[in-house]
C-alpha cells in the first residue's frame, strides 16, 4: 500500500498548513472502512499520534491540537487531510500519515512542518 503525503512547509506562529495523504491504489470500500491517522515526530522525541479517524468513523485528537487541527477524509479522492491552524513552534515536527489495513500498518514518507516564533 503506497501513501503519498504532501503539504508540509515553513510558517510563522499563528499560520496554517494543510497536509494531504493519498492512498491511490486501494479499493474504495476498503479505504472508507480503514483507520487512518496522522503522527508526528519532533527532534529527539518519539513518534506520537496527532489525530485519527477510526474504522468506525470516530475522530480523536491529541489534547494539544484540539480546536486547532482538523482531520478529514475525501473518500472519492482516497485522500486524508490534516488542516492545521494557529500553528505553534511546538508543532514543529515531521508529520507522517498512517494507514491501517487489517493487522498491518503502512506509513507515508513524512513531511516536515516548521513553525517559527
Amino acid at each position: 500500500v503506497q501513501l503519498q503525503a504532501s503539504g508540509g512547509g515553513s510558517v510563522q506562529a499563528g499560520g496554517s498548513l494543510l497536509l494531504s495523504c493519498k492512498v491511490p491504489r486501494i479499493i474504495l470500500s476498503t479505504f472508507i472502512t480503514s483507520r487512518m491517522a496522522w503522527y508526528r515526530q519532533a527532534p529527539g522525541k518519539q513518534r506520537a499520534l496527532v489525530a485519527e479517524i477510526t474504522s468506525a468513523g470516530s475522530i480523536n485528537y491529541r489534547d494539544s491540537v484540539k480546536g486547532r487541527f482538523t482531520i478529514s477524509k475525501n473518500n472519492n479522492k482516497k485522500t486524508m487531510y490534516l488542516q492545521m491552524n494557529s500553528l505553534e513552534p511546538e508543532d514543529t515536527a515531521v508529520y507522517y500519515c498512517n494507514y491501517e489495513l487489517g493487522s498491518r500498518n503502512y506509513w507515508g514518507q513524512g513531511t516536515l512542518v516548521t513553525v517559527s516564533s
